[in-house]
């Protein structure tokens, strides 16, 4: 089994940031993946299968967060997620 690691960096879009259904977007597409995902700032790096721990962020509009994972779907999932926080999570009508 191949273990590969990557990182992205994204920044939060949405004007009410990372809260609960954008968090939630992030667990449910970790849990479907094979690798360990972490969401990482300079104060902390949290599990992004967890929604507490990402809510815990407080990662407010314009936050820049570093993704990083491990495992044999790394790329994949990390892809998956910058697509989410690219796209402001589906959220676009959100109001500022």
């Amino acid at each position: 089994m191949v273990n590969d690691s990557a990182t992205r960096k994204v920044v939060v879009l949405n004007p009410a940031g990372l809260h609960a259904r954008p968090s939630l977007a992030v667990v449910q597409t970790v849990r479907r993946c094979r690798s360990k995902v972490e969401v990482c700032t300079p104060r902390q790096n949290v599990d992004a299968g967890e929604i507490l721990q990402l809510l815990s962020l407080g990662a407010a509009q314009g936050t820049e967060l570093v993704l990083s994972a491990s495992g044999p779907d790394a790329e994949e999932v990390l892809n998956q997620l910058v697509d989410l926080f690219t796209n402001r999570f589906g959220l676009c009508g959100e109001p500022d």
